[in-house]
């Protein structure tokens, strides 16, 4: 079942109050937006993410070996060597399961592209390598990365379990289930999709405040969330990154 209900006027003069912020804060948090891993760090530590008892945790070895891979995609396409991924066969089980995945890339702690699948269209290994290349070379929003950048970016990487539609019938049912620091979320509204994965909740903990930037990011305005034929899912990550440049 999909969203059947109406948007009660207090929502609708609260979400005019604050449409101006979180305009700014879209802007200013693109990266985040795209899907992004701009977030900011203390110490060159992670950001915390919840991770569900459900999720299948990659090795060491699988998460390095897939970080060495999007880097090895990247350095092909900008020496303008273009190789292949490797072939399922020759991967180790973990690697080769079909999963969706998004890759981020900053250089010098700015975005410097996002792109990702929400659907498990082939394997993990031949997801990463694909989103990787597309993220330094065909994200919009930014020029291709050229070859001296390469050295200069870290890549990050989060792995998808299948999204999850939501069942409700007001804002409130829908807001009850979202978990905060624990769930991507997708919302579909007719042909417009958008996503925002779980590390924005740190830069948007108010539930109502996540789900109207992911409103905004869809082009559907604040209320976007509360259309009639509005479809909301949900999905975790997995998520992990090379050191920050400079680091061990």
């Amino acid at each position: 079942m999909r969203a059947r209900f109406s948007k009660p006027a207090t929502m609708k003069n609260d979400a005019s109050d604050r449409a101006n912020g979180l305009t700014r804060l879209a802007r200013g948090w693109k990266g985040w937006l795209g899907a992004g891993a701009a977030e900011k760090r203390v110490a060159g530590q992670e950001p915390s993410i919840a991770s569900e008892p459900g999720i299948c945790q990659l090795s060491e070895e699988g998460r390095r070996h897939l970080l060495a891979l999007a880097r090895r995609s990247i350095l092909s396409a900008a020496a303008k060597s273009p190789q292949n991924p490797p072939a399922d066969t020759e991967l180790a089980p973990e690697l080769a399961a079909r999963r969706a995945c998004f890759v981020t890339l900053t250089c010098d702690g700015a975005l410097r592209g996002c792109v990702g699948n929400l659907s498990a269209d082939c394997s993990l290994a031949g997801a990463v390598w694909r989103n990787a290349a597309k993220a330094a070379f065909n994200d919009p929003r930014f020029p291709p990365v050229t070859l001296e950048e390469v050295d200069r970016l870290r890549i990050e990487i989060s792995v998808l379990t299948e999204p999850r539609v939501l069942r409700f019938n007001s804002p409130d049912e829908l807001i009850a289930q979202l978990r905060p620091g624990i769930d991507g979320v997708v919302l579909r509204v007719g042909p417009r999709v958008a996503t925002l994965l779980p590390q924005v909740w740190t830069q948007l903990p108010a539930p109502r405040d996540f789900l109207r930037c992911l409103s905004r990011k869809a082009g559907c305005g604040d209320l976007g969330w509360q259309e009639p034929d509005a479809e909301v899912s949900v999905y975790q990550v997995e998520h992990f990154a090379e050191p920050e440049r400079g680091r061990a």
